[in-house]
Order: structure tokens, then C-alpha cells, then sequence
């Protein structure tokens, strides 16, 4: 992919996991996690890269970005 996915990703600190979570609701199960959420926004585009690639190379359907979602 030549060009950064524009999904939403939620950013929220797990205390349990002890690092910032970020989620892409659309994307189904794709999220990362980082150190700090500069960290984590980072590892989720890369997750959504892979996720996508994945998604293309197995025949599955991607979703076309939608932006800001009203419910999560």
C-alpha cells in the first residue's frame, strides 16, 4: 500500500496492559499498541497496512473508509 489508510483509530491507556491501545473499529480485530500515543497511532498504521494486505491477498473484502464514526 503506497498510502497511509484513513480509517478511525481509538487511542485509550489500558491499565491492565499498561500501554496505550489504538483500535480501527472498521478494520475487524486490527488494533496495536504503544508506549505512548504517538507509539501506538504508529504501530496501528502499520497493522492496518498489514491488515489490508492480508484482507487482498486471501479474497476478503475491504471496507471503504468512513470516517469519523457516530458509535464505537
Amino acid at each position: 500500500m503506497t498510502s497511509t489508510p484513513r480509517y478511525e483509530v481509538i487511542l485509550y491507556w489500558s491499565e491492565q496492559d499498561q500501554a496505550v491501545i489504538a483500535e480501527v473499529p472498521e478494520l475487524p480485530g486490527c488494533m496495536a499498541d504503544g508506549g505512548d500515543y504517538r507509539e501506538a497511532l504508529a504501530n496501528a498504521e502499520t497493522v492496518m497496512s498489514q491488515w489490508i494486505e492480508t484482507a487482498a491477498a486471501l479474497g476478503r473484502p475491504i471496507p471503504a473508509p468512513r470516517g469519523r464514526l457516530m458509535y464505537a
